[in-house]
């Protein structure tokens, strides 16, 4: 069986507090892009896994794929399988691919074994092997709050407008990016900035990591600076970073000022 887990963006994203389990209270709105790796899955005497494409560094053991596998096991005692996966959306560029990766993991084990498992409770799988791997269950736009597996629906819609995302090569930690984070609740949520016109995003509609971020690596400024620069409507490092997005009423073609890092583009 083979299925292809996408990539998302961040439509802002304001760290709120920090929560008593160590982790934070975020707001964004989490939207789908169609940049996708492919996963297969098919039986085999033992289970393994291998992959192509991006090298996925770690080991095995602690890669999301097998997690996703051994968390339905232990409930349903799955047969064998061989998995691969060949990794095309970058690794630590705040995109959710390995977050995609183990959430489509858990759908298709759940169509290839029959296991009629409702969207409500591949949920409760997902929030355990991480929070960006819920959105994944559904993989529509939401606005997300909590740990980012808390989700309101949205009818913000993007369709028609071009999308260039731009990753530079680098790999910022999580942690990494919480350290330059002061929590703090802003003036204007998210959701009331993304009913005004798109133009006007760039004024109120920020990604609190990206001051941090931008001090650290210039270079992921200069992303956001050049696509404003070529009409971006709207401009914004995407989750902790490091991969740049910028927003387009047509398709524009920017390959050519970044010839040394991964672009991605098309329609939304």
């Amino acid at each position: 069986m083979i299925s292809f887990p996408n990539a998302k963006i961040n439509l802002g994203l304001n760290i709120i507090s920090k929560r008593d389990d160590g982790f934070h209270n975020l707001e964004s709105l989490f939207l789908p892009i169609p940049w996708r790796d492919i996963l297969e899955i098919i039986p085999s005497p033992t289970t393994g896994f291998s992959s192509s494409g991006i090298a996925i560094p770690g080991n095995t053991s602690e890669n999301l794929c097998i997690k996703a596998y051994d968390l339905l096991k232990a409930e349903y005692n799955l047969p064998a399988i061989q998995i691969h996966l060949n990794k095309i959306i970058p690794i630590g560029a705040g995109l959710g691919g390995g977050s995609a990766d183990a959430a489509f993991m858990l759908k298709s084990l759940n169509v290839q074994f029959e296991l009629d498992l409702s969207d409500k409770e591949l949920l409760g799988f997902a929030r355990k092997l991480g929070s960006d791997c819920a959105f994944f269950i559904f993989n529509k736009p939401v606005m997300a709050y909590e740990k980012g597996d808390v989700f309101e629906e949205t009818d913000l819609s993007l369709k028609g407008k071009y999308i260039i995302v731009i990753h530079p090569g680098i790999h910022v930690s999580t942690a990494e990016a919480y350290a330059g984070v002061t929590p703090g609740k802003t003036d204007r949520n998210i959701k009331e900035i993304l009913a005004s016109p798109i133009r006007r995003w760039k004024e109120h509609l920020k990604n609190d990591f990206e001051y941090s971020i931008f001090k650290k690596y210039p270079e992921i400024e200069f992303i956001k600076n050049k696509l404003y620069e070529e009409n971006a409507l709207y401009a914004s490092m995407s989750g902790s970073g490091s991969a740049v997005y910028g927003i387009f009423n047509k398709e524009v073609e920017i390959s050519a000022h970044f010839p040394n890092y991964t672009v991605w583009q098309g329609w939304l």
